[in-house]
């Protein structure tokens, strides 16, 4: 196992932007170097009805929530207009353990999570049990997918509360890094990342000669469409499970 630290000379490359620290000491710990180059962004989407959609909340029977980037700018809605948890009585849906972290840490509790934590599996799994359940409000960021719009069997409304943008600051870093280091993993968060790693990294550096991760069925789904083998994929859809089961496979 190399002395406890099965990354050791390896340089573990998150194209996603981790909301914590956790999982960069984690690949310390193994030994591993993190580096985070980041190939989309997140910021929240401000508007003038902001405060309007925040007083209709409570009509809602629930507020689904499939990332920590839409609890965070939810998060900032809520303060910058004086809102509070309390004052929501909506029951609260998440999407991860860390999804749901978030909303715990803004005062809400949170009522359901899927087995797995992606939006084909929650609306197989969301079945409330109230018999008059009216609709309910999926706070989304700008290219979410219409899965929980079109498949859940209740009325939904859409709030898009943040935007995700490509980010290309990274792209030669990541060529170079590519190019001159033996021992790289690539660890992939989201389709988005992998579109913009395909169409910008890939023409440059192909698929091959470094480990690649997905952190769920749906990213892995995206790299596989893109040609991509991969390499790295963990049963507990979180960064920090990533890491893991990044870590196993190099010990063996």
């Amino acid at each position: 196992m190399r002395n406890g630290q099965p990354l050791l000379g390896e340089t573990v490359i998150f194209t996603g932007t981790p909301k914590s620290q956790d999982v960069f000491k984690r690949v310390e710990q193994y030994g591993g170097v993190p580096v985070s180059l980041p190939l989309i962004q997140v910021a929240e989407v401000l508007e003038s009805t902001d405060e309007l959609r925040l007083n209709a909340c409570p009509t809602y029977d629930w507020l689904i929530f499939t990332s920590q980037s839409a609890v965070a700018a939810f998060g900032a809605k809520l303060a910058r207009h004086n809102f509070s948890a309390a004052s929501i009585a909506s029951k609260i849906a998440a999407v991860g353990t860390r999804t749901a972290e978030a909303l715990e840490k803004l005062g809400f509790t949170v009522d359901f999570i899927p087995t797995v934590f992606s939006a084909d599996v929650f609306v197989k799994e969301f079945k409330p049990t109230e018999l008059a359940i009216r609709r309910v409000l999926f706070l989304r960021g700008s290219i979410a997918g219409a899965t929980i719009k079109e498949e859940l069997p209740f009325e939904v409304d859409e709030w898009t509360v943040y935007a995700t943008e490509r980010v290309y600051d990274s792209i030669g870093s990541l060529v170079n890094l590519l190019q001159n280091s033996k021992q790289l993993s690539v660890l992939f968060a989201s389709p988005s990342a992998v579109n913009v790693f395909a169409e910008e990294v890939v023409p440059q550096v192909g698929w091959d000669g470094y480990t690649i991760a997905a952190i769920g069925h749906v990213t892995e789904q995206a790299l596989v469409e893109r040609g991509a083998p991969v390499h790295v994929r963990p049963d507990t859809y979180t960064l920090m499970d990533l890491v893991e089961k990044l870590a196993g496979r190099k010990e063996g």
